[in-house]
């Protein structure tokens, strides 16, 4: 790295980041330079410009220029800084785990539409309300959670679920929205639900977040037994999948997005065994890709389980959420 000045200052290396990153064709190369300079740094973006005539001694260079070298090569920045921002959340994230979307904010805001009922008030639910209901907070596979299988409905506490946490940026924005609710939260991976369980921690929800590794529903006993079931499963047809780019397809975990020939494969099969699982009443919701919302929606509805059945727009104006209400049982 070379310049024409004796030292580098703060803003001296913001310009010439940014422009270098615009010439390799980097996305969004401003923030991408704030956002890995500050992080270098330990400040806030807002310290660069505060500070921005403060010079950078070699070490930070050194640190710097290594992360601008991965940047360059693709490697998203949130992988970088170990970090992503998630409904006002600090998310941390690694390679194990998809990086949190802005989208993906429309499942959460759909869900909390319809919980206005039961939102409540006070901490909630605590650790000894899954005591007969699960193991110990655990990831091993589901064929080690016996208890799991006797999962029987009880009027308190309210329970959510969400199938594919992920790094648990989802289950961990709704379980501080709703004291009222403690969580299930499922997924295949262990070492996703390594990353989920430390920032459930970390925002001071893992008290009422249960995490078990499970294939979608399997571990879990067919029982109405979950007022919000709530699920963002990979949906990317193949197709779609391979016009990615390459910073998506080289870096993000392929089975956090891929969803088959249609972005399905995982959809259907939670569609026809979710009303199983939900409380009359209660609200299965999905997250869905561009122009499968009228496809998912009409899976719901063979169901014949749903009263109501409607979609949420995200912030592109594309139906993001399909959402569905469980038919109370007759009687």
């Amino acid at each position: 790295m070379s310049g024409p000045q004796a030292s580098w200052t703060i803003l001296a290396m913001l310009r010439w980041t940014a422009d270098y990153f615009r010439t390799k064709g980097v996305s969004e190369p401003r923030a991408a330079a704030e956002i890995l300079l500050a992080h270098t740094l330990g400040i806030s973006r807002l310290d660069l410009y505060l500070r921005y005539d403060q010079p950078l001694n070699p070490e930070e260079l050194a640190r710097f220029k290594a992360l601008m070298v991965r940047r360059r090569e693709g490697e998203p920045v949130a992988y970088l800084t170990g970090h992503r921002e998630f409904w006002s959340l600090d998310i941390q994230v690694t390679p194990a785990v998809l990086i949190p979307r802005p989208e993906t904010e429309t499942l959460v805001a759909a869900a909390l539409e319809v919980a206005e009922d039961f939102r409540g008030e006070g901490q909630g639910p605590t650790a000894p309300a899954f005591e007969d209901k699960f193991p110990p907070n655990d990831i091993g596979p589901a064929k080690d959670h016996p208890k799991i299988q006797n999962l029987k409905p009880k009027p308190s506490p309210l329970l959510g679920a969400e199938i594919g946490v992920g790094s648990g940026a989802v289950v961990i924005a709704l379980a501080r929205e709703l004291p009222a609710l403690a969580w299930v939260g499922v997924d295949l991976s262990g070492a996703a639900l390594t990353v989920a369980r430390d920032n459930a921690r970390r925002h001071a929800v893992l008290h009422r977040v249960h995490l078990l590794r499970s294939d979608l529903l399997a571990a879990l006993k067919p029982t109405p037994a979950f007022t919000l079931l709530v699920a963002n499963l990979p949906y990317v047809p193949r197709a779609e999948w391979e016009r990615l780019p390459r910073e998506i397809k080289a870096f993000e975990p392929s089975g956090a997005l891929l969803g088959g020939e249609d972005g399905l494969d995982l959809i259907r099969p939670l569609v026809r065994q979710g009303h199983q699982y939900v409380l009359g009443g209660g609200w299965l919701l999905l997250e869905v890709g561009d122009g499968q919302a009228p496809t998912v929606a009409a899976l719901v509805a063979e169901t014949r389980a749903y009263d109501r059945i409607e979609t949420v727009k995200d912030f592109s104006g594309i139906e993001r959420v399909v959402r569905a209400r469980r038919r109370q049982a007759a009687g």
